[in-house]
């Protein structure tokens, strides 16, 4: 029988297993065509915003120094969804290009919403199963990166991202002005190359070439082979054609979450091409907290670059005068970040009040220019 405590710590983690929600809805559109092929990113996207607006934000903090023990319920939900991605992505591939009920739109919009929770759901769950010491954990984030063929993220991420995140050498920090589908290009091309070249380097501190076996790009690119292959052989090329879409949607949300954690928020810089330690308000922040629920806590983000093999439960909450708000939840942001002109019109001035909380001392800031990260002199 469960203790107390373990009965009280299910119960509380038990919010953060709506995600499985999604999968049925999957099967749902597959199985009955028509207008519910649209329910996963009206799911992903609006009830979840619906719930932000009526239950409001979570600023309550967990005791961070809970124990492993106690946060089984939680880590459970991250290490389930790799096997039930798994079976409903190549399940669905199978069924789909066999189904003679689902036309050809259906079919396309079907798995736009299964790169929807495959980019909002599975990258998120293997960004938090990358940062844990557990090799299992980390074999697990591996295999749901390969399901959407962006494996070199645990490198950008780990490598890149966390150490040099808000200076011109963090690909992911959105500069202020960049509107997404300038950034969603740049940040594809250049991530790649920053993670490549962080593996390599950390090879030659070794004495050893790029191409030694140890480096974890040939388990990235054999992992990517075999899951095109399991594709094709599942589904023929048509099954293939609807991985490729749902992994390219995939990395469109991904890098949408991207762009709105960091936008126009950067270290100073000290000279000598040293930046200040990064600190919470080079994060934005959301509290709602349905969007939590779904998203395991990352909008909680200054605490993750803080803390970062810290576990989702116990990540912490800052206020206003610590770390910078969004005015929603990311689902909505996200969503407006693909209207450049709705985003500049509410992150813009937020941007220039941050400066001015934050950097009162800076009156001149450099502007973008030819992809360099607008910094402080």
């Amino acid at each position: 029988m469960l203790t107390a405590q373990q009965t009280a710590s299910l119960s509380r983690a038990l919010p953060f297993w709506l995600s499985l929600i999604l999968i049925p809805l999957a099967w749902i559109g597959a199985l009955y065509g028509g207008w519910t092929v649209v329910l996963l990113p009206v799911a992903t996207w609006y009830l979840f915003s619906g719930l932000d607006a009526l239950l409001g934000l979570n600023l309550e903090n967990a005791d961070p120094g809970i124990g492993e023990e106690h946060l089984k319920a939680y880590a459970l939900i991250t290490q389930i969804w790799a096997p039930l991605q798994f079976l409903t992505l190549f399940g669905l591939l199978y069924y789909v290009p066999r189904a003679e009920h689902l036309g050809a739109l259906e079919t396309i919009v079907l798995f736009f919403g299964v790169g929807v929770i495959t980019g909002t759901i599975g990258i998120n769950y293997s960004h938090e199963l990358m940062h844990q010491k557990n090799r299992f954990e980390r074999w697990l984030g591996d295999i749901l990166l390969a399901m959407v063929l962006y494996s070199h993220f645990r490198t950008e991420h780990l490598l890149v991202h966390h150490r040099y995140v808000g200076t011109p050498r963090d690909a992911v920090t959105a500069r202020m002005g960049e509107g997404f589908h300038r950034y969603f290009p740049r940040v594809l091309r250049e991530g790649l190359r920053s993670a490549f070249q962080a593996e390599k380097d950390m090879l030659a501190r070794k004495e050893l070439p790029w191409s030694d076996t140890s480096n974890p790009f040939f388990r990235y690119w054999a992992l990517q082979g075999a899951m095109l292959l399991l594709a094709l052989l599942i589904g023929g090329w048509v099954g293939l054609g609807l991985f490729l879409w749902q992994a390219f949607i995939a990395v469109w949300q991904l890098e949408l979450v991207n762009y709105v954690e960091h936008y126009g928020l950067t270290r100073k810089h000290l000279g000598e091409g040293k930046y200040e330690h990064v600190m919470p308000h080079h994060s934005w922040n959301a509290a709602h907290k349905a969007s939590n629920w779904l998203l395991i806590n990352l909008q909680r983000h200054s605490d993750h670059h803080y803390k970062p093999d810290r576990r989702f439960p116990l990540l912490q909450n800052y206020d206003i005068d610590q770390a910078p708000q969004l005015p929603y939840g990311y689902p909505i942001m996200t969503m407006a970040a693909m209207v450049p002109p709705l985003w500049r019109k509410y992150m813009n001035p937020r941007v220039r009040r941050w400066r001015e909380m934050y950097y009162p001392e800076i009156t001149e800031w450099t502007p973008y220019n030819k992809g360099t990260n607008p910094m402080p002199r």
